[in-house]
């Protein structure tokens, strides 16, 4: 038998295939941004944290690209965050997806600062170390697009580029200048110590302009309405035109981040002077250097998402799930690393000061590049079972709190 279908039916069927493939091509991108937010956190528990890797004078290429390479991660994390957001009007009215922002952004908060300070990066409750990170500021981004979806998606748009482009113009505004009005800087646009010992809070992500990248995120979303060819165009040129803007600014050194690139001893060092840019917060150059390469790849998995990446795409479909897990496995490892290798484990258990965040680590601990590649694979392998287990979970159930994971 013949199914007969409604020409209301057919006329559905190439809009629903696109947008599984646009959704596929988000997931992927987010996925990929998971896996190398990985490498980094390996990193930042089994390497040596004395050490900066992007100081050009002193680190090694390897170690630079191990650190550079994952500077893409946040930046897709919030563009993404807005671009969800926009997506997600599709299926509920605005008061209800403001509603719903609100909620899992003060959701964030508490995650960050409370549940995952205590059971995942730190594995204490004392609270003598409380680092503000990546999902406050998202939490933060989300309460700011909770008034935004009100709005047409070209106010969200306007307001984050505007964010992006001019924040830099505020460099020289310090948090030591303000008076009382000095904590309310760092939170926005200064990274420093919020409150002193004994329980020290660290600003570590100030909200401008990373608030600005999930509002043009949301402008971007109104992008995967439009024709297949025309979007794949857009994002190319508008990714294209990102790196290049980029290049051109930073070759200038005259604006765009507060700290200038300058020559080396060695024309490799100059190279990775040139590309050390300033994340804390964002610069302008640094979200070019990094969005426009997320822009091109997104460009690029919106026409196909390769086999060899559906498996990261499983992990970019639960990235808060994902994210909650991967730093509680990494912690644990450590803790069975120091165990196997000095018979003791306090110190997995002591971040006493903001230096010693999130554990103190022991003498002789930090463990050679090859090793960190090692756990970075280990954990991402041992994690993508459990997490192909709840995609398919919230795949199937539609129960109220898979919302907030």
């Amino acid at each position: 038998m013949t199914a007969t279908l409604s020409p209301r039916a057919i006329s559905t069927v190439p809009r629903a295939a696109a947008t599984a493939r646009r959704l596929a091509a988000v997931d992927a991108l987010r996925g990929v941004a998971m896996v190398l937010m990985t490498l980094d956190h390996v990193r930042d528990y089994f390497g040596d944290a004395s050490v900066n890797p992007t100081t050009a004078a002193t680190t090694s290429v390897a170690l630079f690209l191990t650190r550079w390479v994952t500077h893409l991660c946040a930046p897709t994390f919030f563009l993404l965050t807005g671009t969800g957001a926009y997506l997600s009007a599709r299926r509920r009215d605005p008061a209800a997806l403001s509603r719903f922002l609100a909620s899992r952004g003060l959701w964030l908060l508490v995650l960050d600062t409370v549940v995952l300070r205590c059971l995942g990066w730190q594995f204490n409750v004392d609270f003598q170390v409380t680092l503000l990170l990546v999902l406050w500021a998202l939490g933060w981004a989300m309460l700011v697009l909770a008034v935004l979806v009100r709005w047409p998606a070209r106010v969200a748009g306007a307001f984050g580029v505007a964010m992006i482009v001019g924040h830099n113009l505020l460099d020289g505004v310090r948090a030591e200048s303000l008076g009382a009005l000095g904590p309310l800087w760092m939170v926005l646009h200064q990274p420093g110590l919020l409150l002193p010992p004994p329980h020290a809070v660290l600003v570590a992500y100030p909200l401008v302009p990373w608030v600005g990248v999930a509002a043009a995120g949301y402008a971007l979303g109104a992008v995967f309405a439009w024709e297949p060819a025309r979007r794949r165009a857009f994002l190319a040129r508008l990714g294209a035109a990102c790196a290049l803007a980029f290049l051109v600014l930073r070759a200038a050194n005259v604006y765009g981040d507060p700290r200038p690139w300058s020559v080396q001893a060695a024309p490799w060092r100059t190279v990775l002077s040139f590309l050390d840019t300033t994340k804390y917060p964002p610069s302008l150059l640094f979200l070019l250097m990094t969005l426009g390469p997320a822009l091109l790849l997104l460009a690029a998995l919106d026409r196909r998402v390769p086999r060899w990446l559906r498996p990261v795409e499983v992990l970019g479909r639960v990235p808060l799930f994902y994210f909650a897990m991967h730093v509680v496995l990494i912690h644990l490892l450590a803790v069975a690393a120091c165990w196997w290798r000095y018979g003791a484990v306090h110190w997995m258990f002591e971040s006493p000061t903001p230096d010693r965040y999130p554990f103190t680590q022991p003498p002789g601990w930090p463990s050679p590049l090859p090793v960190v590649y090692a756990v970075w694979a280990l954990v991402v392998v041992a994690l993508w079972p459990l997490c192909r287990w709840f995609a398919a979970v919230k795949a199937r159930r539609r129960d109220w709190w898979l919302g907030y994971l």
